[in-house]
C-alpha cells in the first residue's frame, strides 16, 4: 500500500465479475485478511488531518478562546476547566449533526461528495425516517421546510452555546472558589435540548447521527443539575456507555468483528499479525484464539471492569491506571479506522476519561455517594439503563446505538440485490445530492469494473461477520439467479440515500425501502432486500425478512447464531439452516403477521 496507490485485489479484471458470487466472496475476503479495504494511505491521512485541525485544534481553540482560559496550546491551563469540557462536547455534537464527524468520507462509503449530513438534512424533499410509526404528525416520509428549519436551528443553537462565554455558577464557585470561567449558561442549553428531541421525533437519522443517546443526557445534566451532581451524573453516563458496550460483547458475534477490523487498520502493517487473528489462513478464516483473547479480554473485560474501578476507586494510582487503560482503548479503536469512522467520538471519550476521573476524582468529593440525593442517583441510573435494557430485550424497538451495542457485532444488517440494470433507477431519486457509490467512483476516474469490484469488497467484509453468513444463506435460497445480480452492502448503500449510516439496519428497513419505492417505482423482483434484526439477549436466533420493494415483506424466518458463526464467510458447504416462519406465497389470504400485530 502506497500513499496514493491502493492494494487492489489481485483478480483478473476481465473475468472476475463473471465468476459465481461465492467465489468472488472468497477471493475478496481472503484479500481483506491481509489488506483490509486496501485504501491508499492518503485516505486515512485525510481523516487524521480533519481530526487534528477541524476537531482538536479548532474545537479547543474555540472552547478556550470563548471561555477566557486560553491559549489552546497551554493544555495544562484548561484540561480540567468545566466550561471547556462542556464546549468540547457541544462542538462534537455540532460536527456530528453537521455530518463531518462520524460516517464521513470514503471509508464510510461517501466518495463524491465526502459529506452527507447537511447536504441531505437541509434539503426539502429528501427522505425523512420517523423513529416509530405511532409518533403523531410524522406520517409522511418527505422532509419539509419545517424539518429543515428545525435542523438548522439545532445547528445554530449548538454554535451559540459554544461561542458565548461561560456564566457564573454558584454551585461551581462553592467547590472551586477561584474559578473565573463559569459554566455554559443553562438557558443556552434549553434550545439544543428541545431541538434535539424534536428533530429526533421527526427524523431518527439526525438524532442517531448527532449521537443523541449519549450527548442528549449530558446536555440535560449541564442544564438541570448543580455542579457536583453534574460531574457525578456525567461519570454515570460514560460508565453506562462503556459497560453497556462491554456487556453487549458477550455472546458469539463480537469475536467475528475483531479480525476484519484489525485487518483494515493502516496502523498495523505487519501482515503476519493480521493473519494471526484467523484460524488457518487461507483455508479457515474464522476467528483465532488471539482474536477471541483480543475481543473478550482486550475488549469485553476492559469495558466492563475498568469503568467500575473508575467509578468507585478512591486510590490515585489505581484511578490513573484505569484512565490510562481507557485512553489506550479509545486510541486503539481510532487507529483501526472502523468503517463508520467514529474518530471524534473516540478522541472525546479519551479526553472525558481524563477530565472526569482525574480532574474530579471520587476522593475529592465527586463520588457516587456525593450526589445531593440518593433518589436522584437512582433516577439517573434508571433513566440511563432504560433503553439499553429495552433494546437488548426488544431490539426491534430500539436502535443498536441507544441499546449501547457499539462494536458488538450484534447489529441489524441487510444486503440489497438488484436485477441487472435496476440499481441505476436509484439515481433518479429526487432531492438526492449524490449518485450511487459505484457511479461516484466512476466519476472519480475509476474504470467501471474496478469501481464494481471496489463495491463488492464491502459485501465480502459483511460476509466475515456473523450476520453475513445468514444473509447470504437467505439470498442463496431465494434468488436462483443470484450470480448475475448486483449485490450491495446496505449500510454503505443507505449512506447515499439518507446521508448517514453507522451500522444501524433500522435506517434501511422497509420504511426506507417504501420511501424509495414511492419515488422510483421498482417492478417486482427488481430490488430485493434481505434484512436481519439484532439478536435479543435472551434468544439464540436472529429474525430475518425478505423484502421486495414492489411487494413488501415476502418471507420471514430465523437462523441460529451458532450456525452462522460456524460457517466460512463464502459458505463453501452451502447455506446455513434456515427456519422459514412465514411466506407470502403460502399465506396469500393472510396479511403479514408482524404488520397485523402492530396495527
Amino acid at each position: 500500500m502506497g500513499f496514493k496507490t491502493a492494494d487492489f485485489p489481485p483478480v483478473d479484471l476481465e473475468t472476475f465479475l463473471d465468476e459465481p458470487l461465492r467465489e468472488r466472496l472468497k477471493a475478496l475476503a481472503l484479500h481483506w485478511v491481509q489488506h483490509g479495504f486496501g485504501s491508499p494511505k492518503m485516505i486515512p491521512a485525510t481523516y487524521v488531518v480533519k481530526l487534528v485541525f477541524l476537531y482538536i485544534l479548532a474545537g479547543t481553540a474555540l472552547a478556550t478562546w470563548t471561555s477566557g482560559v486560553g491559549p489552546f496550546w497551554d493544555v495544562g491551563n484548561w484540561w480540567n476547566e468545566p466550561v471547556v469540557y462542556q464546549k468540547l462536547l457541544l462542538w462534537t455534537v455540532f460536527l456530528e449533526a453537521f455530518g463531518v464527524a462520524g460516517s464521513w468520507g470514503p471509508i464510510a462509503g461517501k466518495f463524491k461528495p465526502m459529506t452527507g449530513g447537511v447536504l441531505f438534512w437541509a434539503r426539502p424533499g429528501s427522505i425523512r425516517l420517523r423513529p416509530w410509526r405511532r409518533v403523531p404528525f410524522t406520517g409522511d416520509d418527505r422532509r419539509t421546510a419545517f424539518d429543515v428549519v428545525l435542523y438548522l436551528a439545532f445547528l445554530a443553537s449548538l454554535l451559540v452555546a459554544v461561542v458565548l462565554p461561560g456564566a457564573p455558577s454558584a454551585s461551581l464557585s462553592a467547590v472551586i472558589p477561584d474559578n473565573t470561567s463559569g459554566l455554559v449558561a443553562p438557558a443556552l442549553l434549553i434550545a439544543p435540548i428541545v431541538l434535539y428531541v424534536l428533530n429526533g421525533l421527526r427524523d431518527k437519522t439526525i438524532f442517531l447521527a448527532a449521537r443523541g443517546e449519549q450527548y442528549l443526557p449530558a446536555l440535560v445534566f449541564f442544564a438541570a443539575l448543580p455542579f457536583v451532581d453534574m460531574i457525578v451524573a456525567a461519570k454515570l453516563l460514560i460508565c453506562t456507555v462503556w459497560i453497556g458496550a462491554g456487556m453487549s460483547k458477550f455472546g458469539l458475534h463480537f469475536t467475528n468483528v475483531v479480525p476484519p477490523m484489525v485487518s483494515n487498520s493502516p496502523c498495523m502493517p505487519a501482515k503476519w499479525l493480521k493473519r494471526a487473528h484467523y484460524r488457518d489462513f487461507p483455508r479457515d478464516i474464522r476467528p483465532s484464539g488471539l482474536a477471541t483473547f483480543m475481543a473478550h479480554v482486550g475488549g469485553t473485560t476492559v469495558e466492563v471492569i475498568t469503568p467500575l474501578v473508575l467509578l468507585f476507586s478512591t486510590n490515585y494510582w489505581l484511578t490513573l491506571a484505569g484512565v490510562t487503560l481507557m485512553v489506550v482503548f479509545h486510541l486503539f479503536i481510532t487507529s483501526t479506522f472502523p468503517l463508520a469512522v467514529p474518530l471524534e467520538w473516540n478522541i472525546l471519550f479519551g479526553y472525558l476519561s481524563i477530565f472526569l476521573f482525574l480532574g474530579f476524582p471520587a476522593w475529592d468529593g465527586y463520588g457516587i455517594g456525593d450526589m445531593s440525593s440518593p433518589w436522584l442517583t437512582a433516577a439517573i441510573v434508571a433513566a440511563l439503563v432504560f433503553f439499553p435494557i429495552l433494546g437488548n430485550l426488544r431490539p426491534d424497538l430500539v436502535s443498536f446505538l441507544p441499546s449501547m451495542r457499539q462494536y458488538a457485532g450484534n447489529w441489524a444488517s441487510a444486503l440489497w440485490v438488484f436485477a441487472p440494470g435496476a440499481e441505476e433507477k436509484l439515481n433518479s431519486l429526487p432531492h438526492r445530492p449524490t449518485k450511487n457509490q459505484v457511479d461516484q467512483l466512476r466519476a472519480m476516474g475509476y474504470p467501471p469494473v474496478v469501481a464494481e469490484i471496489t463495491m463488492q469488497q464491502t459485501i465480502a467484509w459483511r460476509s466475515m461477520h456473523s450476520q453475513g453468513r445468514g444473509l447470504f444463506s437467505v439470498l442463496l435460497k431465494n434468488v436462483p439467479d443470484l450470480d448475475r445480480r448486483t449485490v450491495r452492502e446496505a449500510e454503505f448503500a443507505c449512506n447515499s440515500l439518507i446521508g448517514f449510516n453507522f451500522g444501524d439496519g433500522h435506517l434501511h428497513d422497509e420504511d426506507l425501502v417504501g420511501a424509495v419505492q414511492s419515488r422510483v417505482g421498482f417492478a417486482p423482483g427488481e430490488w430485493l432486500v434481505v434484512w436481519v434484526e439484532s439478536q435479543a439477549i435472551h434468544s439464540k436466533v436472529q429474525h430475518y425478512k425478505v423484502i421486495d420493494a414492489a411487494l413488501g415483506v415476502i418471507e420471514r424466518g430465523t437462523w441460529k447464531v451458532s450456525d452462522a458463526v460456524a460457517a466460512q464467510p463464502w459458505l463453501p458447504d452451502g447455506p446455513i439452516p434456515l427456519d422459514v416462519t412465514w411466506t407470502r406465497d403460502t399465506s396469500r389470504s393472510a396479511p403479514d403477521p408482524a404488520v397485523r400485530a402492530t396495527a
